[in-house]
């Protein structure tokens, strides 16, 4: 059973930092691509950024390019957000996904086939 266990989301103030990590089980992580979605009140869940199961490639958002790094440690199961410079408008929800449907876009939503429960982020002005 894959689960995926999201973390270090907080409240920070605006131009803060926070490093989002989320732990991977049940499936073989090394072979798996990863993303990062957020969802903020109101607003449907959106792409943050993904990477490729052995690193080598990268994709983000246009909001967040330049402030965000997606990492991934194979050896501990664990994939990485480091976020800085953070603006009330990264506020929302945040989630990892796995399971990529290799039909969708590494972008959409629809591309992962399994989630964590999500991380707060508040990022205050």
């Amino acid at each position: 059973q894959v689960q995926l266990v999201e973390s270090g989301g907080g409240l920070v103030q605006a131009g803060g930092s926070l490093r989002l990590s989320c732990a991977a089980s049940g499936l073989t992580f090394s072979s798996s691509a990863m993303g990062w979605f957020r969802q903020a009140p109101g607003k449907e869940r959106e792409f943050v950024a993904a990477i490729t199961s052995n690193g080598g490639s990268t994709h983000y958002a246009d909001s967040v390019k330049g402030r965000f790094t997606i990492s991934r440690d194979n050896a501990k199961n664990t994939v990485y957000l480091q976020m800085i410079s953070l603006k009330p408008e990264d506020t929302a929800v945040y989630y990892c996904a796995t399971g990529r449907r290799v039909a969708w876009d590494i972008r959409s939503r629809y591309g992962y086939g399994y989630w964590g429960p999500g991380t707060q982020v508040t990022v205050s002005s």
